[in-house]
């Protein structure tokens, strides 16, 4: 044996017996049965293992190839003794630098790793099922549990949670945690139920697109003469519309989203909404809004536009059309749409809705923090531009 910087090194020991001993070791033999079979004296054998700091016997476990194994980690071991450096000890057993030091730093570092102790550690952390995040943490499942109710995506709870409790790992949770424990049968974390407070009311994720025909609309001013202020959202005022369309069609309600904030306003349409009807809705709720807060809306060419001019004249408000068959150049209001489907739902009559009922969804979806906000809310956001105006 030589000592040579505080380290012991074996060098009459070769590195496949001193192997050969930690193996035996660990599969449960005594010191005596482990220097017989490799006709090593039984002091040999204690010297080979006292480093170690004993030898924890392991149970039956077969660790996948994309794991270390127990022979890798005996000789990372021998590596870490001989003073290799990571890089070295990574190409000897055919792994990643990275992998080598994540292992041994998880591990007691290079003057204390142990082998077995690390195997012994990786098949505990290995074992399933492991309690989820939301089963370990009542306080964490009630609060998600409380914001799905309010009709918040995953996303927008996950964000939320960070900004309020910052670090605090109690009271965090991915946006992909939430939706395994709404779409997984079996994790039992969450009510499959609580599914149907999601977005697309859904327990799987599923792709969907649509194609609408318009028809042609007279004096049309389109989206590429709209203003540079309106397109880069720095400016507020600038307003995208649409209709949210009932059962067979025959009812309606009108959407406007503030394209900087994403604040929304619902259009209340009882009488259908033919382009007289959707005009007089719009002039009504338009010029509630401070002058500076009505510079233009952008719309796609659906029939109930027909009377813009009349509209722009009476409000004087622009209003821009999107090009056929491009939904994206109005992607504020199309993503509004589509939350307020939770309210809703397709092929239900629409007209059954006063207007108190659009304006307590209104504030629901003005009420949720949004990722483009900064996990802001529209409200909190659109209250500012208000009061450096006001």
């Amino acid at each position: 044996m030589a000592r040579k910087h505080g380290v012991r090194r074996y060098w009459r020991v070769p590195d496949e017996v001193r192997q050969g001993v930690i193996k035996g070791a660990a599969a449960g033999l005594t010191q005596n049965k482990v220097a017989a079979a490799l006709e090593l004296s039984q002091p040999t054998v204690s010297r080979i293992l006292a480093p170690l700091g004993g030898v924890i016997r392991l149970e039956e476990w077969q660790s996948s190839q994309c794991r270390l194994s127990l022979d890798q980690r005996i000789e990372i071991r021998v590596g870490l003794e001989r003073g290799h450096s990571y890089r070295l000890i990574a190409r000897a057993i055919g792994r990643d630098p990275s992998t080598v030091c994540r292992e041994v730093n998880a591990n007691g570092g290079r003057a204390h790793y142990r082998p077995m102790t690390a195997q012994h550690r990786a098949h505990r952390l290995a074992r399933r099922p492991k309690p989820t995040k939301l089963s370990a943490y009542p306080l964490l499942r009630r609060r998600v549990v409380t914001d799905l109710q309010r009709l918040w995506s995953p996303q927008q709870i996950s964000r939320r949670l960070r900004a309020e409790f910052g670090d605090d790992e109690t009271m965090s949770i991915s946006h992909e945690t939430i939706y395994k424990s709404l779409y997984v049968q079996g994790r039992g974390e969450l009510r499959r139920e609580l599914a149907r407070c999601l977005r697309t009311r859904r327990a799987k994720r599923k792709h969907r697109g649509r194609t609408e025909l318009r028809g042609r609309i007279p004096d049309m001013v389109m989206i590429s003469q709209r203003p540079a202020e309106a397109q880069d959202r720095a400016v507020p005022g600038h307003w995208e519309g649409d209709l949210l369309i009932g059962k067979d069609g025959t009812s309606a309600i009108g959407t406007l989203v503030e394209r900087s904030t994403r604040y929304v306003m619902l259009l209340h349409l009882p009488d259908g909404h033919s382009a007289p009807q959707v005009r007089d809705a719009m002039t009504k709720t338009i010029k509630t809004l401070p002058e500076s807060l009505r510079r233009s809306i952008t719309w796609d060419q659906g029939r109930e536009m027909n009377q813009h001019v009349r509209f722009t004249i009476d409000t004087g408000v622009q209003i821009y059309f999107c090009d056929p068959r491009s939904p994206w150049q109005r992607g504020s209001n199309e993503n509004t749409n589509g939350l307020l489907r939770q309210y809703f739902p397709k092929g239900t009559d629409l007209s059954v809705h006063n207007q108190r009922k659009l304006r307590s969804v209104a504030d629901s979806l003005n009420g949720r923090p949004r990722q483009t906000l900064n996990w802001r809310t529209p409200s909190e956001t659109f209250a500012e531009f208000v009061a450096t105006i006001g």
